[in-house]
C-alpha cells in the first residue's frame, strides 16, 4: 500500500513538473481554494495591492492575510510554486455576482425590433410608424424595417427602397444602416442601429 501511494505521488509530481508555468493571476476562478482549502507547502505571495511579497510558507502567508483581517485565495493553482493573493473575498464574490447582473441587464435591454410598411403607405401612417423607430432607437434597440409588397408590387421593389430612404433619412444622425436593404421573399428588409459614434463637435 505505501509503495502504490508514494508511485501515485510520484506521478502526480511528474505532470505538475511537466506543465507550463502559467501567468501570475489577479483574481480566482470560480471554485478557487480559499485560506484552511490551500494545501501546498508554499505559495507565492501576492498582497492586496497586487504588489508581489515574494515566496512564503502557506502558513505564514494564511497568518498574514488573516493580520490584515482578510483571504488567503489561491488565484493561479498550476504555477510554481503556486500564486496566492490577500483580498476580500467575499467582496470579490459580491461585486462578481454584480458584474454578471449588469451584463445581463444589458443584454436583455437591447433588442431587435421590427417595425413594417407598406410600399403605398400615407404619409400620416408613415410619419407614425416612423416616429416609433426613432423611439425604439433612442431606447438603444436595434430596428428591422419590413416592406411589405403584395400581388404585383413584388415586381416594383424601387417603391420600397423609395419608403426605406425615407425612413433613413427621418432618422439621420441618430442611427445608421446595419444590415442594407434586400429582398426576402415578398418582403424588402433593412437594419438600423443607435449610432453610438459621438457626434461631430461644432464651430
Amino acid at each position: 500500500m505505501g509503495y502504490n501511494r508514494e508511485a501515485r505521488l510520484l506521478a502526480a509530481t511528474l505532470v505538475v513538473f511537466r506543465r507550463k508555468e502559467s501567468p501570475i493571476a489577479t483574481a480566482p476562478e470560480d471554485g478557487a481554494r480559499v485560506n484552511d482549502q490551500i494545501r501546498v507547502r508554499e505559495v507565492r505571495l501576492v498582497g492586496p495591492d497586487g504588489n508581489q511579497l515574494g515566496i512564503k510558507p502557506t502558513p505564514e502567508a494564511l497568518q498574514i492575510a488573516r493580520a490584515m483581517d482578510m483571504d488567503l485565495v489561491e488565484v493561479a493553482p498550476m504555477a510554481k510554486p503556486p500564486v496566492a493573493k490577500i483580498m476580500d473575498y467575499g467582496k470579490f464574490k459580491f461585486d462578481q455576482a454584480q458584474r454578471v447582473r449588469e451584463q445581463k441587464r444589458k443584454a436583455s435591454a437591447s433588442q431587435l425590433k421590427e417595425m413594417k410598411y407598406r410600399p403605398k403607405i400615407s404619409q400620416g401612417d408613415f410619419d407614425t410608424k416612423t416616429r416609433q423607430v426613432a423611439k425604439f432607437l433612442a431606447e438603444g434597440h436595434k430596428v428591422k424595417v419590413t416592406i411589405m409588397f403584395r400581388g404585383r408590387e413584388v415586381f416594383h421593389p424601387e417603391l420600397g427602397q423609395e419608403i426605406l430612404t425615407r425612413v433613413v433619412e427621418a432618422v439621420k444622425g441618430v442611427a445608421h444602416v446595419e444590415v442594407m436593404p434586400k429582398l426576402d421573399g415578398r418582403n424588402m428588409v433593412m437594419v438600423l442601429a443607435p449610432d453610438r459614434r459621438p457626434a461631430p463637435a461644432r464651430a
